[in-house]
């Protein structure tokens, strides 16, 4: 009996050892970084937390967190005031690294492409999410991050969406695209422009700074030919009490001119929403969170994960508000917007 009772002693220590948690309860210490705090984001964030206590990581509990938000006040500018914001995230990274975390959440591409560098050379895990395309936040593709990160990314193929556009609005050939130099929108813009002509449409832009008003870049578009817009994966559009959809549903409302939402977010004036769900990808982000936590996993080896079904919405009483009905081929697809 005793040389059981001592070897179960010598097991106990060995695997204490082994792993410095076993046989304790042990506190996980989370960093977040973001820039600008609109809705998406909080999605984005609560998503993550669920899924982390799924999994018995709790907030309060055995998880502490520090959220760090860089205000959008110091974007709201042109070219110095951008610089400011990068030297904000690179002050923040320094800090988080001075912190020694067990993981890093960043929410967003410049979070996370301006950050994760510092974080990752320090030997702390870094997680994404809400990134529209993971290769502007320094992924080496769609699918595979590089050493030291992972997470979750809003992408996709513009050219499907673009073929529930056009299911949506048979006759439509030509329309705009409102944006700032947020990461997520040019490369979504780009995008769109590149695929556009082979489901038969053309997308026109215009970009403008944050602090301007959407409604002169909007009517410029009109005036060469928008038949409708698209609201891209852009910050700016959920800045000031989402301002900037507000300006552009009070333009286009009297021209029955209608709004089309890449973004999975409150656009006031969008009939059509097309798009990845901000709170699922928090989840997807949080699933791989679990994995290093728990299992010890290397974020290099995860690969990026994605929402596999889009999105659709319909807002019926924008339809009416348009005196507009959509096909009920997209009807049948879409679900309504609450």
């Amino acid at each position: 009996m005793k040389r059981i009772f001592f070897l179960g002693i010598v097991v106990f220590a060995v695997l204490c050892v082994a792993n410095p948690s076993f046989g304790e309860d042990r506190t996980y210490r989370l960093e977040v970084l973001q820039v600008t705090d609109i809705e998406p984001f909080e999605q984005s964030y609560q998503g993550f937390l669920q899924e982390l206590e799924k999994n018995g990581i709790v907030k309060g509990t055995n998880l502490t967190v520090n959220r760090r938000i860089v205000d959008f006040d110091v974007e709201k500018g042109g070219l110095w005031k951008k610089v400011g914001v990068l030297m904000r995230i690179k002050k923040e990274a320094g800090e988080i690294v001075d912190a020694r975390p067990d993981l890093v959440l960043t929410i967003g591409t410049p979070a996370t492409k301006y950050a994760k560098d510092k974080i990752i050379s320090a030997g702390i895990p870094l997680v994404f999410s809400s990134v529209a395309i993971p290769e502007a936040a320094g992924c080496k593709s769609l699918t595979e991050s590089g050493p030291g990160f992972t997470g979750a990314t809003l992408y996709m193929d513009m050219k499907d969406i673009l073929q529930i556009v056009r299911l949506a609005f048979p006759t439509l050939k030509t329309f705009g695209m409102v944006h700032t130099d947020d990461d997520n929108a040019v490369a979504q813009v780009e995008e769109a422009k590149a695929k556009a002509p082979a489901v038969g449409m053309t997308v026109i832009s215009k970009e403008i700074d944050k602090k301007d008003s959407v409604v002169p870049g909007a009517q410029e578009l009109i005036d060469q030919g928008a038949e409708a817009f698209a609201v891209p994966l852009d910050t700016y559009y959920g800045l000031r009490n989402y301002e900037a959809p507000n300006e552009l549903k009070e333009l286009t409302l009297p021209l029955s001119i209608p709004v089309i939402s890449l973004a999975l977010m409150k656009v006031p004036g969008g009939i059509v929403y097309i798009g990845s769900d901000f709170g699922i990808i928090g989840t997807l982000a949080g699933q791989h969170a679990t994995k290093i936590l728990k299992d010890g996993v290397e974020p290099g080896s995860l690969p990026i994960l994605k929402q596999e079904e889009l999105k659709i919405l319909v807002d019926t009483k924008q339809m009416q508000a348009l005196n507009m009905q959509l096909p009920m081929e997209i009807l049948q697809l879409a679900q309504a917007v609450q």
